[in-house]
């Protein structure tokens, strides 16, 4: 069952920004903040931002790879499997 997002209005954020910032923290899940009743960011916290960078970084490292293996390039497996671990840590 897919959870509902933490939904409010930028309104609330402005008066509520420390309680916010709490919630996201501890709860670990996103806050979508809207503007004019559509959704104009979202607030994560940091520990869910770092994940979610380094991920990225290893979807790139992917795709790069991708592209080299197609043109006859590329690296060991070892050498990428070593750089996939140092981006985990």
């Amino acid at each position: 069952m897919t959870k509902i997002p933490n939904i409010i209005p930028i309104t609330d954020l402005r008066q509520a920004a420390s309680s916010v910032l709490k919630r996201v923290k501890s709860s670990r899940q996103p806050v979508v903040i809207t503007q004019r009743g559509r959704a104009a960011a979202v607030v994560v916290s940091m520990e869910a931002y770092e994940k979610s960078q380094k991920e990225m970084e290893i979807l790139r490292l992917l795709a790069r790879g991708e592209k080299e293996i197609e043109t006859g390039k590329g690296y060991d497996l070892s050498h990428v499997l070593a750089d996939a671990d140092a981006l985990l840590k």
